[in-house]
């Protein structure tokens, strides 16, 4: 054995407690730590040829490497959707990597059964029923990604073809509408052969990124054959929500394949205000839930749902002698795109039996009571304009210059907040979802943005 390596195993008790030394003290100040990082130009170093052992790797990162990483994790991080890790799901996330298990077969270990009563919690968690099936996968992406190559399997069905078998130009045209897509989904198509330009987009309500439903269901009477509908819980500017309800009540009239985003909208469900947003989620037939947002669990985790796991099978099933078949209750290879993954699901496993549906409710609540208070307040700022109600936990708003207010907010080491366009204005995004943000942080926020502003 390579001589610092054995170093490092003798010494590997010591080792982990300054790692976890080190990375307690970091947590302890979160609150304070810049929440953006100032960029440099870092020239990138040769390979090592002989390493210089763990305890000093873990010095030379916290030199060179850690002044450099943003405060993603901490209150005030409000660009994106970003959540951060509870304590819970922090030593379920260290835990994931002591035990390095391969998380997709039954063959030798019990983790394919933790990730199934993980599914069935997350399962009650956002109400949906027993039809619904569910696997983890890294992110939104790949479940959108995952869940639409269900639906394409779907449509071959209705066609007596499987795409699977026989690809996807056995399908001819294929027809996917949507009103406010997420981006992940054209690049969902772009990856399964379908194409970014069979998405038609279907006019919105008024002064709303939520479909109008009339027109969608205009647009499926004038398609000759079964189509894909994208339905959004939660659009990303301003957590607007299409009617699940009235979407699936379609399917009565029209053959379509109901594919709902719900990446962090989905957590609606989990507050008592707001879970009629969500009316209609059990209905549909995949489901995208990204669980590194809202339930504050350590990238990458996120979960997709389906109703036709039968589908899934068709498109996802790997045959190879040393594993097992694709009959009953699937091992988790049969599902989706890896072969291979961590144990995602003791994250969630752990913070879920640690809170429970109360705690993470609360988180939800307190987020939303939170980007409210930030909501009220920025629009009291002079040159801002409130560009859409504060319907859960993002607040989309226009100032005169957002490059020059989103590069002072970042400077000011207070806050960090994302671009975007509404409508075609410019705009800025404060998205709450951060377990340990209240309303104080918005406070601290807005006093920074306000400084930005009178700067400018």
């Amino acid at each position: 054995m390579d001589s610092r390596l054995a170093a490092d195993l003798a010494g590997l008790p010591d080792l982990l407690t300054a790692a976890r030394d080190y990375a307690a003290g970091i947590l302890d100040d979160l609150g304070e730590r810049p929440v953006a990082a100032t960029r440099a130009e870092f020239a990138p170093q040769p390979l090592p040829v002989a390493g210089v052992g763990a305890a000093r790797a873990l010095q030379v990162f916290r030199e060179r490497w850690a002044p450099g990483f943003s405060g993603s994790a901490g209150p005030r991080y409000l660009g994106f959707v970003t959540g951060g890790a509870t304590p819970a799901a922090l030593v379920g996330d260290w835990l994931t990597g002591a035990f390095d298990q391969n998380a997709v077969t039954r063959q030798d270990s019990s983790a394919v059964d933790l990730e199934r009563e993980t599914v069935g919690w997350l399962r009650s968690l956002f109400g949906l029923g027993a039809g619904h099936h569910g696997t983890f996968v890294s992110g939104a992406t790949m479940s959108n990604t995952v869940g639409l190559a269900i639906g394409r399997e779907w449509l071959g069905a209705q066609q007596g073809i499987s795409v699977a078998r026989q690809g996807v130009a056995a399908l001819g045209d294929i027809s996917v509408l949507s009103g406010a897509p997420h981006s992940s989904i054209y690049k969902a198509l772009s990856m399964l052969g379908i194409g970014r330009d069979q998405l038609r987009t279907v006019p919105l309500l008024d002064d709303r990124e939520a479909v109008d439903v009339a027109a969608l269901e205009a647009a499926l009477a004038a398609i000759d054959g079964p189509a894909i509908v994208v339905a959004n819980a939660g659009t990303v500017n301003t957590v607007d929500f299409d009617d699940l309800s009235a979407i699936s009540r379609l399917k009565s009239k029209y053959p379509f394949w109901l594919h709902v985003d719900a990446a962090f909208g989905g957590f609606a469900a989990l507050s008592e205000d707001h879970k009629h947003l969500v009316a209609g989620l059990d209905q549909a037939d995949s489901i995208c839930i990204d669980l590194h947002k809202w339930l504050n669990v350590p990238y990458d985790a996120a979960i997709q749902f389906t109703r036709r796991r039968d589908l899934q099978l068709n498109v996802f099933q790997n045959a190879a002698a040393y594993l097992t078949p694709p009959e009953g209750d699937p091992d988790l290879f049969h599902l989706t795109p890896e072969n291979s993954r961590r144990l995602r699901a003791l994250t969630a496993w752990f913070t879920l039996a640690a809170y429970g549906a109360e705690g993470h409710r609360e988180v939800v609540e307190r987020n939303v009571a939170a980007a409210r208070r930030f909501g009220e307040q920025v629009a009291g700022l002079p040159g801002v304009r409130v560009l859409a109600p504060v319907r859960l936990n993002v607040v989309c708003f226009a100032v005169d210059d957002v490059p020059a207010v989103l590069a002072a907010v970042a400077r000011s080491g207070e806050a960090f907040l994302t671009p975007t366009v509404h409508r075609g204005v410019p705009a800025l995004r404060a998205a709450f979802a951060n377990w340990r943000t209240g309303e104080a942080d918005a406070d601290r926020v807005i006093a920074a943005l306000a400084k930005a502003l009178a700067d400018g």
